[in-house]
């Protein structure tokens, strides 16, 4: 049974927020993904609140596409358990699944839109990689700053709270990648590169 949208129809494209479950993980900066989901709902009223293939999902329109939106309930370091097992349920391919995640290489707040790539020392795209097989999928980074110095722990500083300035910075980013994701579906990944890659 496909799990349908309110028009009935199966989606054709994936979206998937990458993020941590459990409210401590709020505010954090590894949870840049969940902020782009929560943004959607504002913008679009789309909800991502059913359980399924480990993900809360929900589906609507978004670029005149019908559009599986996810949020891994896995931890970031399984994401591919929970992308993998809907793109295949779906007959989606890679260059239809497009992920939201945060980005220690860029300043908060920047964005970048890329139509494939290596992990780059993501731990949840390195997952979703394996799991597809394929590294040859879009995706939307959320810059998030690096650590203030060399040998400041990584998971430290991606699993450490923002303050607020760096909160409402990447948050406002969160939104503008919803628009690029919109942009991508809509009018292809270069479109979407020229116009929020600053």
């Amino acid at each position: 049974m496909f799990f349908k949208g309110k028009d009935g129809g199966a989606p054709r494209w994936i979206v998937a927020f990458l993020g941590n479950p459990e409210s401590k993980y709020e505010r954090t900066r590894h949870n840049a993904g969940f902020m782009a989901a929560a943004a959607l709902e504002q913008k679009h009223g789309i909800k991502t609140n059913k359980l399924k293939f480990h993900a809360f999902t929900g589906v609507g329109e978004l670029g005149g596409e019908r559009v599986l939106f996810m949020r891994p309930q896995t931890y970031m370091n399984l994401s591919g358990d929970a992308v993998a097992p809907a793109a295949a349920f779906y007959k989606i391919p890679a260059e239809r699944v497009i992920v939201v995640f945060d980005d220690m290489a860029l300043p908060p707040g920047k964005l970048r839109v890329r139509r494939s790539g290596s992990a780059g020392g993501h731990n949840g795209i390195k997952s979703i990689i394996s799991k597809l097989g394929t590294d040859q999928f879009p995706r939307v980074k959320i810059g998030i700053g690096a650590p203030p110095n060399p040998d400041y722990d990584v998971i430290s500083w991606v699993i450490g709270k923002l303050n607020d300035s760096d909160y409402k910075t990447i948050s406002e980013a969160a939104g503008v990648a919803i628009d690029a994701v919109e942009e991508m579906i809509r009018n292809g990944v270069n479109s979407a590169m020229n116009k929020y890659n600053g």
